[in-house]
């Protein structure tokens, strides 16, 4: 599938101010940007399987798209919710379980990379990755 493949972060567009914004402290916002993160992406059909492993963590999911799951991020926000795919989009919306607010979150290949977009209250960001 179009999204199948392991990828390497090349660059972030305002990734700090939404890191900021999602209330993550400036060390551990210096460090994530810098994390050094490779996702491995492997679709079938509708379930996915992402190996995400940065310089902090390595950590496995499976997920069906619709189907809600919970996921923490490497900070320890905890969240809940879903992926869908929209054309060649793959959106998600996950709600947070500390606060309530949702962070929406799409992935796309746009040329050679895969696009991954960020919004939480009003503040946008991207991190691009290059197929390593």
């Amino acid at each position: 599938m179009t999204f199948n493949g392991t990828w390497k972060v090349d660059r972030n567009e305002n990734y700090e101010k939404f890191m900021e914004e999602m209330g993550i402290n400036m060390v551990k916002r210096k460090l994530a940007s810098h994390d050094n993160l490779k996702i491995t992406l492997e679709q079938t059909g509708d379930k996915f399987h992402v190996k995400e492993v940065s310089t902090f963590r390595t950590l496995e999911i499976d997920f069906t798209l619709g189907v809600t799951f919970d996921y923490s991020l490497a900070d320890g926000t905890e969240l809940t919710g879903s992926w869908v795919m929209e054309g060649d989009t793959l959106k998600g919306s996950f709600t947070r379980k500390d606060n309530g607010k949702v962070l929406i979150t799409s992935r796309k290949i746009i040329g050679d990379e895969l696009v991954q977009s960020y919004s939480y209250e009003g503040v946008e960001a991207k991190r691009i990755f290059k197929r390593s």
